[in-house]
């Protein structure tokens, strides 16, 4: 008897099976889990860009996206997408309505970044190759200084020679190829030499933006709503600003994209058209800048009116520096909060689901075999199963959210299933003599891990679709479900195979 107790215990499956089981625990005690916006409490925002986009494109916005959450210091973010227009942001461990808002206002604020002078784009986001640290004086005014590519600053000197004074305009997601109908105070502003630095001779603001991006600017004029619509069939989008908002229900039956832009109260003209067209500057070319000589060392600067709006504006320019520029624009079509007090219900819940399972697993276990000393091992298999894929699960950083959750608890479920195969086809066989009866167990248990091999291929497959092609929560059911299947295949599997071989008097 002792002997067989050391040679189960020194089997090299139980002893691979300890090792990794003490691993997950130590992991476990290193590094907590990290648990997804239904458990930790987040929030879930959907966003859509302003048209379809291709695989690639969509990969550079997911791409993009991502890294601007994390240039703004926001933790435990998921950016997917979703066909060729939608982008689902997760972010976990929000733990206000404020914190979600701010969330949705970076992402809506992320726009294309463009850098314009004479109505020629000389550079986009692409281009800046570095952000420095930006600064707020005590006057309220900020700047953020960068570096453009060699390729934009020499274009940016070509066009600059001799052009000293005459205004450099920075663009964050303006309306391009649009049409903009705007009041007849805005349109003068627009086409006066306002927006020209100290270059009165220099093209008008109107005139840089029509050859930049194809924007057309109408005075409203009691147009019709099929006026306008005639007007913009050229057009992806139509702009109302500081007209009546009765043409925008007029103009969206009629299928015309429409943005409506209002008057906030006491605005001037020159800050409405600053607001509507994501406009930063325009900056006047030094006489350095006008020599010809490339210089790829720039800064945008900027005046607020207080301290906390600088840090907002200046924050908004450096990360969307910092991250290079959106192929399109993101609009915010849905956000779903979730309080981290929900989200502690929902883990309560998921732990006493995960118990009960286990509990269900030894009682019906031990009612089929009327015997504890198999119903115990085959539960005890399971909650090692568990712990290992929890300690994986730590140890990569996985966002555990109530379908991963629901992943371990299937997986524990096939496992358990697999362990009854093995210890039916022990159950099975005669005793006959020691090398008949050794023979006779090697076919049960090759028998037996056919049948677990064929059924564990059959879930992966099953797994890895909906891993690959599907999004969202789908994902990390896949994830656990094809973790928990390896798992016991490999590890768990194995071993339980050799301590029912032990109890039941087969080794």
């Amino acid at each position: 008897m002792k002997r067989r107790t050391k040679n189960l215990f020194l089997n090299w499956r139980i002893i691979l099976l300890t090792l990794v089981l003490i691993g997950s625990i130590a992991t476990l005690a290193v590094r907590p889990l990290t648990f997804g916006i239904d458990i930790a409490g987040g929030v879930a925002i959907v966003a859509q860009t302003e048209h379809p986009v291709d695989a690639d494109t969509m990969q550079l916005v997911v791409d993009s996206l991502q890294k601007r959450l994390n240039t703004l210091g926001v933790k435990d973010i998921t950016v997917e997408a979703q066909g060729d227009q939608i982008v689902l942001v997760k972010v976990a461990n929000v733990t206000t309505p404020e914190e979600a808002n701010q969330i949705k206002n970076v992402i809506e604020s992320q726009g294309v970044f463009y850098m314009e002078f004479g109505g020629v784009i000389f550079g986009t986001g692409r281009d800046v190759e570095y952000v420095g640290i930006y600064q707020i004086k005590s006057d309220n005014t900020w700047a953020v200084p960068f570096r453009i590519s060699k390729s934009a600053a020499e274009k940016f000197a070509e066009l600059a020679r001799d052009k000293a004074g005459w205004p450099v305009d920075m663009f964050l997601d303006p309306p391009v190829n649009s049409l903009i109908i705007v009041s007849e105070s805005v349109y003068k502003t627009m086409n006066s030499s306002e927006f020209n630095a100290q270059a009165p001779e220099a093209p008008t603001l109107m005139e840089r933006i029509t050859k930049a991006f194809n924007i057309t600017v109408v005075t409203y004029a009691n147009q019709s709503a099929d006026e306008i619509a005639k007007l913009a069939e050229s057009k992806e989008k139509v702009v109302l600003v500081d007209v009546p908002q009765e043409l925008q229900p007029e103009l969206e039956n009629m299928n015309v994209t429409v943005r409506f832009v209002p008057r906030n109260p006491g605005e001037s003209d020159h800050s409405l058209i600053v607001r509507v067209l994501g406009l930063y500057g325009p900056y006047s070319v030094g006489e350095g800048l006008a020599t010809g000589a490339p210089q790829q060392d720039v800064q945008i600067t900027g005046t607020a009116p207080d301290r906390l709006t600088a840090e907002q504006e200046a924050s908004t320019i450096y990360t969307v520096l910092k991250s290079g520029s959106l192929p399109v624009k993101l609009t915010i079509v849905g956000m779903e909060f979730i309080s981290p007090r929900l989200g502690e219900g929902f883990k309560n819940q998921a732990l006493y689901a995960g118990i009960g399972a286990l509990i269900a697993v030894l009682l019906i276990v031990y009612f089929h075999y009327r015997n504890w000393r198999i119903a115990l091992p085959v539960a005890s298999t399971s909650l090692f199963e568990a712990i290992i894929i929890l300690g994986f699960a730590a140890l990569i950083q996985w966002n555990l959210d109530l379908p991963s959750i629901a992943g371990i608890i299937a997986a524990i479920g096939t496992g358990v299933d697999q362990q009854i195969v093995i210890t039916d086809e022990l159950l099975g066989g005669e005793k006959t003599t020691k090398i008949t009866r050794r023979s006779s167990v090697l076919k049960r248990m090759g028998r037996a891990f056919f049948v677990i091999f064929a059924s564990a291929a059959t879930t992966i497959a099953a797994m890895s679709f909906l891993l690959v092609y599907f999004v969202g929560t789908l994902k990390g059911f896949a994830f656990t479900t094809i973790l928990g299947v390896l798992i016991g295949i490999f590890i768990t599997r194995p071993a339980y195979a050799e301590i029912a071989k032990y109890i039941l008097g087969e080794d």
